[in-house]
């Protein structure tokens, strides 16, 4: 799952009905980073490409919060190794 590509479309919702954000895996990452833990606990990333998930089966097209905050910290290791 870690191997997404940050320019794959993909959009950040959540499970309150707030506006969706449509963008860039990327963009999704960056703003669910700075949600609240309430927010955070409410947010999923919806894929174009579903992903393989360890321990199940088959591909999935949904990525939750604790998914999602393994991207914020690849994201952040990626940008501290560029400096």
């Amino acid at each position: 799952m870690m191997n997404i590509p940050w320019d794959q479309p993909a959009t950040l919702i959540d499970l309150d009905g707030k506006t969706p954000v449509i963008g860039s895996m990327l963009e999704c990452v960056m703003h669910f980073a700075l949600f609240k833990p309430f927010a955070k606990e409410q947010a999923r990333i919806l894929l174009t490409r579903p992903v393989f998930r360890e321990g199940r089966k088959t591909r999935t097209w949904v990525l939750n919060p604790d998914e999602i905050q393994k991207l914020v910290e690849r994201l952040n290791a990626e940008r501290k190794a560029a400096q």
